[in-house]
């Protein structure tokens, strides 16, 4: 169905609006549940805007909890079976998937790390280091690790010192103004070596999931590189063609 064009008003942030009208559209009962939003092309004609603009337009609605988007055809990972929609924030994506989690940090600070440099192709070898457990809240028994490292830049240098904004990296990202694109992902078996053991409360060598995810931003700046140990007695990898 085709919607009349919207003129966005001058002061204020245009995906903010835009994700307004859209909310308004879903509440309303306009966009009932199932329904499919307009394309980016629609949408871009339709708010007069750029792409990346429709595009974080897209994120705000995400990340006010009314609308999934996933790009393209590809693999994504469940818990218990439920798919994990990680680009609303690994926590909340836990939380809505069933998972009784509860996070520890293990380090938050800045590290230099070459090779990684490298492997982005960026000039700079420093990083935030951002490392996490996960554990079920009723037993503790594990459930992840994930090794964020995030390109030191102006946006996030006072992280190391504030904290993540809310305890949420995908919130303290999003504020800084640092939206994910596009990316890729692997996924493989790993053995336990004997310290990721000892944090997870598992005997060395339990195979868990290592997932590796790439994220950029619309210009293909990248934005996250994290490794991820997933406990497969409820994480798996599911394809979809």
């Amino acid at each position: 169905m085709k919607r009349r064009a919207v003129q966005l008003s001058p002061g204020r942030g245009k995906p903010e609006q835009i994700a307004t009208v859209l909310e308004h559209e879903i509440r309303s009962g306009v966009l009932g549940f199932g329904d499919r939003l307009q394309s980016e092309n629609e949408l871009v004609q339709r708010f007069s805007v750029s792409r990346n603009t429709v595009r974080k337009g897209l994120e705000e609605l995400s990340s006010r909890g009314l609308i999934t988007t996933k790009v393209g055809i590809g693999s994504f990972v469940t818990f218990d079976g439920k798919p994990v929609d990680d680009s609303i924030g690994w926590s909340r994506a836990l939380a809505d998937a069933g998972a009784n989690a509860e996070t520890r940090t293990l380090r938050l600070e800045v590290i230099e790390d070459p090779d990684l440099a490298a492997l982005l192709g960026i000039e700079s070898p420093f990083f935030i280091a951002v490392d996490r457990v996960r554990t079920n809240a009723s037993d503790g028994h594990a459930i992840s690790i994930e090794r964020s490292r995030l390109p030191l830049s102006s946006e996030l240098e006072d992280v190391p010192l504030r904290g993540l904004r809310e305890g949420s990296l995908h919130q303290t990202l999003r504020v800084a103004g640092l939206i994910p694109d596009h990316g890729e992902e692997w996924v493989e078996i790993e053995m336990l070596n004997a310290e990721d053991a000892a944090i997870l409360g598992c005997p060395q060598g339990t195979p868990f999931l290592r997932g590796r995810r790439l994220t950029r931003a619309a210009d293909d700046r990248p934005i996250e590189y994290v490794t991820s140990l997933l406990n497969p007695a409820h994480f798996a990898l599911h394809m979809r063609f």
